[in-house]
């Protein structure tokens, strides 16, 4: 991907993987006074100490993070790439951390990747993400969580919406040991809008926890979100996804949708999507479905001389295929394609 690269391994940022940066990116260590007074000011001001243990615990661990800041009616030409490998055999705790702040009118890419090299690796990564957004700001904000089965990741995604804000979050994650996303978004300006999609893949006995919780606080604004798994062998996983319309808020236009795959008997899921109105001029939906794969769509396939393996990993493929195709970020859609493939073929066995 043409991109600007940042990567850190086990938490140390590697000069000689990363590319050339611009002036829009740094790393906290290297910002200069007018952007560690950027830092200063935003820095915890939407990951509230006192309510979320994980980001507080990040802060106070903090050595180093990224900081992009993209001034007024500016767009950035290239999508920022940050990635965090780790390579540790042992409990070795990473803390990531990343503030973007957009002025008004403002446009960027970020993609956020987490992964470990060797599958026996058992390190544990506590991430914390801040977007602030002001008035008519764009952001497409991409989360790929790809660590071994033994590690453990804590993540939360904190994100301020001013007037007329856009911001397109995707996030895909496989399971682990312990793996625990969090997403906090707070539409504070009238007009804006967001849209969430996440696709969580847990297989053998792996656990996966998501938790998202959109805050409507003004009038006029749209949330669109649409979460979608599928567990196998003995995996676990949870979705709570909750939408608070505030007193205020009239006119929101709220949908919140989590569909999940069960391809094994010994699979989990546990949802509840949640909506909680106290505004009367609304319209909001949610829903969320548990099924099995179709044995009629089965028996199709198989009858056209498709392996009942091969029909499985299709249609696991096509449950998540349509959130995979919305994405905008184009190299990251190619390269996730016969990853994915990959990865529920490895599930049908």
């Amino acid at each position: 991907m043409d991109a600007y690269r940042l990567v850190f391994v086990n938490g140390r940022f590697d000069a000689g993987l990363s590319s050339s940066l611009p002036d829009e990116v740094v790393r906290f260590s290297a910002a200069g006074s007018e952007q560690q007074a950027v830092i200063r000011e935003h820095l915890n001001s939407i990951a509230d100490q006192h309510k979320h243990l994980f980001a507080a615990l990040n802060s106070s661990w903090l050595d180093e993070g990224v900081l992009l800041h993209v001034q007024a009616n500016q767009r950035l030409d290239k999508p920022v790439y940050i990635v965090h490998a780790t390579d540790t055999l042992s409990a070795e705790v990473v803390n990531a951390r990343l503030l973007v702040v957009l002025e008004s009118g403002a446009e960027a890419e970020v993609l956020e990747h987490f992964f470990t090299m060797r599958d026996q690796d058992k390190g544990w990564i506590n991430a914390t993400t801040e977007l602030v957004l002001k008035a008519n700001a764009s952001l497409s904000h991409h989360r790929i969580n790809l660590e071994s089965e033994q590690s453990l990741h804590t993540g939360g995604v904190h994100v301020s919406l001013a007037a007329d804000s856009r911001m397109q979050g995707f996030t895909l994650a496989t399971g682990s040991r312990l793996k625990r996303i969090d997403y906090h978004v707070f539409h504070q300006g009238c007009g804006s809008d967001l849209q969430l999609n996440g696709i969580y893949l847990p297989r053998n006995n792996q656990r996966i926890d998501y938790h998202t919780n959109v805050e409507h606080c003004v009038p006029h604004c749209t949330t669109t979100e649409v979460f979608r798994g599928v567990m196998s062998d003995s995996a676990k996983a949870v979705f709570n996804g909750r939408i608070h319309i505030h007193k205020d808020a009239q006119k929101t236009l709220a949908q919140l949708s989590n569909r999940n795959l069960l391809t094994s008997d010994r699979a989990q899921i546990n949802t509840k999507p949640e909506l909680e109105i106290y505004a009367d001029d609304v319209r909001c939906a949610h829903g969320a479905t548990v099924s099995q794969l179709n044995d009629e769509a089965l028996f199709y396939l198989t009858s056209r001389g498709i392996s009942e393996a091969e029909a499985r990993v299709m249609l696991s493929f096509g449950f998540v295929n349509e959130l995979v195709e919305n994405l905008t970020l184009e190299p990251l859609k190619v390269w996730l394609r016969p990853r994915l493939a990959k990865l529920f073929g490895r599930m049908g066995n």
